[in-house]
């Protein structure tokens, strides 16, 4: 019986089963205290529900904020053409499409558990990768998001952990078909989600840096995979350029991003510097102007505030890190001021993922494991970009399933001292 238990517990399909239901169960569980016009009404009141809206109906890619202001690259095309597509199925904005939207979602956050697994498995053993995978399946985030958020967030993590794996691999190899597949990879990740692309450079050179260290021709098979990336990419890039007249290789949305979080419309005695900024303002001086003047005058804003206020940027850059990583700007008082006992719990549980993913990386790095480089660039690299704009909880869950895979490593790691302590002891 403790043989079948203990095969059991390592089964990644147990795993992934487990995973899939914490997530259903928290859906049904939220769903309950909602009522089902709402829940299919806001679920879908932004800007990927508006422009699956306009695709379902023949509109085309367009009309990111529900009003015909005609086409757009507002958001990268993958997960919105997804939506449109559950849309022509079962209704635009109808229960029936918020459920199988967010069944995707679940099945997408769960499945981050097999590629998790397997990074795991070769970073560390069989041991690392179940931990990992078993701290994903019951991750509080994991659950919220995939319902939550009918965005392509929960794809995201999916892919991010997909990443990976399959960077680590393929050091090593030099079939062509692997490289093809990861720039396939790659292709789709970053249609679905252009902020995994800050980790490709990290990750391209470290291949190619292993590739030279082991006497391999270090350009060739890197660069295919590249080749493969620009392959994906051109065509929804030849799209914007044919709409825009102006070179949006993926998504064209980050000059408003960095005004959303530098502007001078901030109370700096507020929790959330920011509440001032209004949806309505925005929306109606973006139908007003234009998609690509209303960019360009908020880039010229934003980059404006930042020059001449340097000092504020450097606080409101210290209270977005914060904010990203613990779930509040202010967690201390966050959690003093709250009378819920699940929102501490999920304060508490952002901190120990933090710590957990720094306790990885020593670790790995103590270790000199070959593989901490690409592992610690997930955490390190993939925020930067939300330190600089705004920060919100779905933002860092594209890298979670990866924090998992260090927070393992790094309490595996502690353990492992400890025990070689005792024995030099006794």
């Amino acid at each position: 019986m403790k043989r079948r238990l203990a095969a059991a517990a390592v089964s990644i399909w147990l795993i992934f089963g487990v995973a899939l239901a914490v997530r259903a169960a928290y859906a049904w569980s939220q769903a309950r205290t909602i009522p089902p016009k709402d829940l299919a009404a806001a679920s879908f009141a932004q800007e990927t529900g508006n422009i699956a809206q306009a695709l379902a109906t023949g509109r085309g890619f367009s009309d990111p904020f529900r009003q015909q202001t005609g086409p757009t690259a507002w958001l990268a095309p993958f997960y919105p053409l997804l939506l449109a597509g559950i849309f022509r199925l079962f209704g635009i904005f109808s229960l029936a499409s918020f459920w199988v939207a967010a069944s995707v979602n679940m099945l997408a956050s769960a499945a981050a558990c097999v590629p998790l697994y397997f990074a795991g498995k070769r970073i560390g053993g069989v041991g690392l990768g179940v931990v990992a995978a078993w701290l994903w399946a019951i991750f509080p985030n994991g659950a919220i998001v995939p319902f939550y958020w009918i965005w392509g967030t929960s794809l995201a993590a999916l892919f991010a952990a997909a990443i990976l794996w399959a960077t680590l691999a393929l050091d090593g190899s030099d079939r062509r078909r692997d490289w093809i597949g990861y720039g396939l990879l790659w292709g789709v990740a970053l249609l679905n989600s252009p902020a995994i692309g800050s980790l490709g450079p990290f990750l391209f050179g470290w291949l190619a840096w292993r590739r030279k260290r082991r006497g391999m021709a270090w350009f060739g098979k890197p660069a295919l995979a590249v080749v493969v990336v620009v392959l994906c990419l051109a065509p929804w890039t030849v799209r914007n350029y044919a709409r825009f007249h102006r070179l949006v290789p993926l998504r064209s949305d980050f000059p408003f991003e960095l005004w959303m979080g530098n502007n001078p419309v901030w109370n700096p005695r507020g929790r959330n510097p920011m509440a001032a900024v209004t949806r309505y303002g925005q929306v109606r001086e973006y139908v007003e102007m234009g998609e690509t003047a209303f960019l360009r005058k908020k880039w010229r804003e934003a980059t404006a505030f930042i020059r001449g206020h340097k000092r504020l940027e450097v606080w409101l850059t210290k209270r977005r890190i914060v904010a990203l990583w613990m779930g509040s700007a202010d967690p201390i008082l966050a959690f003093r001021g709250t009378s819920s006992p699940f929102i501490r719990f999920l304060l508490v549980v952002n901190a120990l993922a933090a710590l957990g993913a720094i306790a990885g990386i020593l670790v790995l790095g103590w270790r000199r494991s070959a593989y901490a480089f690409p592992a610690a660039t997930f955490p390190i690299v993939y925020p930067c970009v939300y330190y600089a704009t705004i920060t919100s909880l779905r933002y860092l869950y594209p890298i979670e399933p990866v924090l998992m895979l260090l927070g393992a490593a790094g309490v595996a790691g502690i353990f492992r001292r400890k025990a070689a302590a005792a024995d030099v002891v006794a």
